[in-house]
């Protein structure tokens, strides 16, 4: 799914420069700012709780302070562009693996249809899929989920009984940086598209800022 015009509206780029591996690497801060004196309050991803995991562990924002993650809406069952946006994901993955950065970069994968995706369900699909649970976990936030795509992303997903499967939801995957805030739209079903993930990852995990 795209993102609608409302999105280029409500999201905005408040900084850019391009990478430059030689020198700054640094990327757009995205989302609403506040200037104040000297300084720029950034957007930040609410302080979301009550997640449960694909080991049925509550988790929440704590287990992902310090650390950038990439976020994504999905659920278990959906035939059209999960599988695609899954398969993006593992390549995340196994750029994560093989730069050791476990323990700096996560991988979060919301589902949108919290009735059906258990956390015994989000385990069977974690694994069909060679999630490693260091890295990459699968949640449930109930019907939260929704507002936390919209007002936290600032992203689409509901449930709609038009929608294949029965659920709307973007295919954009989040860059969040350490400090949640948001650094990048991708588009998951693109391997082009998530080269440039990749690539902004890289720029990031270098910046020290």
């Amino acid at each position: 799914m795209r993102l609608g015009s409302f999105l280029l509206l409500m999201m905005g780029i408040v900084s850019f420069a391009a990478c430059d591996f030689g020198t700054d690497c640094h990327l757009p801060h995205l989302g609403q700012h506040e200037v104040v004196v000297n300084d720029t309050i950034y957007y930040t991803i609410p302080k979301f709780v009550g997640l449960v995991n694909q080991d049925s562990q509550v988790m929440g924002f704590k287990q992902l302070e310090g650390k950038i993650y990439i976020a994504e809406f999905f659920f278990s069952s959906c035939k059209s562009i999960c599988p695609l946006m899954t398969s993006q994901m593992a390549r995340i993955q196994d750029v994560i693996q093989q730069e050791h950065w476990e323990d700096k970069v996560n991988l979060l994968s919301h589902t949108v249809d919290p009735k059906h995706d258990t956390p015994l369900r989000l385990k069977e699909y974690a694994q069909m899929h060679g999630a490693n649970p260091k890295i990459w976990n699968f949640v449930n936030l109930d019907s939260a989920v929704y507002r936390l795509a919209q007002s936290g992303y600032g992203l689409s997903a509901f449930p709609s009984a038009e929608a294949e499967g029965g659920y709307f939801h973007t295919d954009q995957l989040t860059l969040v940086d350490a400090h949640f805030h948001i650094r990048g739209y991708y588009d998951g079903t693109s391997t082009a598209s998530v080269d440039e993930l990749i690539a902004d990852l890289r720029c990031l995990m270098q910046d020290p800022r």
